[in-house]
This record gives C-alpha cells, sequence and structure tokens, in this order.
C-alpha cells in the first residue's frame, strides 16, 4: 500500500499543468488551484495543486494526504521561454507510515547539469537535453498538448541519475468525476514492468487538466478524481 501512494502521487505530477475554464496562450500559464480525492484500496485521501505566477517566474505546489498513512508536499520553480519550460529548481519531502525522506533538485542550464540531493547525498548529472522534476515536465507537457507537438519522450531527474521517461496517447473518451462530465483524451505512461499500468485522462477544454489518474502496481489499484478546480 505505501509503495501504491507514493508513485501515485509521484505519478499524478506528470499530468498535464492547467488553466480553468477556456484554453489559455501556449505562451502563458494561468494561475489555478485544483483538490482532487484519492482512493487506495478501500482508503481515501486529499491531494491539492496550486500554480501561481509572478512576471516569467512560476511557483507549482502540491500538497496531500492519503489514508491517514501518508503526506507531501511538492514544489518547484520554472520559468517560460519561447513556449518551452525552463525548470530553476525543485524539492520533494514525504512521510508514509512514520519514515520520511526529502528530495531537493537545483538546475544548471547554462552547464548543462542537474544537482540531485537526496538523503543528504548529491550526485551532480550532465544533462545531453533539457531535464525536468516532475513538475516541471507536467507543464512541459500541458505546452506540447496545447501546440499540438506532444512528443511522448523525456528526462525525468530521478535519486542519482536522469531517466528516460516515455507516454503515449491512448484515445479518447468521457468520464464523470465529482467534480462534473468532461471530454477526455487519456495518455498512458509505458512501463518496463508489465504489472504497473500509468492512465491519464486529460480534459482538453480545461487546458489538459488531470481529470483522473490510476494507477495499478502488483495488482493492486489506486485512483485520483477532481472534486474542485479554483
Amino acid at each position: 500500500m505505501k509503495h501504491l501512494i507514493k508513485n501515485l502521487f509521484a505519478s499524478t505530477a506528470i499530468a498535464g499543468a492547467t488553466s480553468l475554464a477556456t484554453l489559455a496562450s501556449a505562451a502563458d500559464l494561468a494561475a489555478y488551484s485544483a483538490t482532487y480525492k484519492i482512493n487506495a484500496e478501500g482508503k481515501t485521501g486529499t491531494a491539492t495543486r496550486t500554480l501561481t505566477k509572478s512576471g516569467n517566474a512560476y511557483q507549482y505546489q502540491i500538497d496531500g494526504r492519503a489514508a491517514g498513512i501518508a503526506t507531501l508536499k511538492q514544489e518547484a520553480s520554472f520559468s517560460l521561454t519561447d513556449g518551452r519550460i525552463v525548470p530553476n529548481s525543485a524539492s520533494l519531502s514525504t512521510r508514509i507510515l512514520g519514515i520520511g525522506y526529502t528530495h531537493n533538485i537545483r538546475f544548471n542550464n547554462r552547464a548543462k547539469s542537474v544537482a540531485s540531493t537526496y538523503k543528504g547525498k548529491t550526485a551532480t548529472l550532465n544533462m545531453p537535453r533539457q531535464a525536468y522534476d516532475d513538475l516541471s515536465l507536467e507543464a512541459q507537457i500541458r505546452q506540447e498538448l496545447l501546440q499540438g507537438k506532444f512528443s511522448g519522450n523525456y528526462l525525468l531527474v530521478k535519486r542519482d541519475r536522469l531517466e528516460t521517461t516515455k507516454f503515449k496517447r491512448a484515445g479518447s473518451s468521457k468520464i464523470t468525476v465529482p467534480a462534473g462530465t468532461y471530454d477526455t483524451i487519456r495518455i498512458d505512461r509505458i512501463h518496463d514492468d508489465k504489472d504497473r499500468a500509468t492512465s491519464f485522462w486529460l480534459a482538453p477544454t480545461l487546458n489538459y487538466l488531470p481529470i483522473k489518474v490510476s494507477q495499478t502496481n502488483d495488482g493492486k489499484t489506486i485512483s485520483m478524481e477532481l472534486t474542485k478546480i479554483n
């Protein structure tokens, strides 16, 4: 259970940043706040995602609690240049069943390197092409979908390495969640492990807001559904 909860928090951070009711320019990101309900094997939790903006500088934050046994706080700062997300820094603090850890990331885009600090140990990683933390990758995917240039292939900063992370489009459907009924497109994360599956349902009319996320690991499934947007 604890692995599923941790992985869902991480996965929901790679779904597609949004504004609210109408499509914004792909050259801009609008501030927003959205709340979700998490269902994990009969247990429930909540998560709130908030994007704020000052000029061309953005702060993105997720606060989550699941099943009374897990908490997460995740933040990222990035900018938007020529329709492309440029990450600056990110942090993750989580506690599951009383055991916690932190992960801090700092990008040096001029030097094409990333400093990744996990549990007090720092690894400096060469960046052959632009890499992302979870939240800046979410924003980048949103930009690509709005521009009709979804690549589905990215470098994601892990604890001590850069990992190629792939997604694919998997059709469209109308789904109902506590916040309402929406036309969505589905994006699947491609896993090497056949026992894992991660899917995102994104609403184009909400700038590809993640309406629903579902993750299965070793036969256990947890999901996240939109309950409110501001």
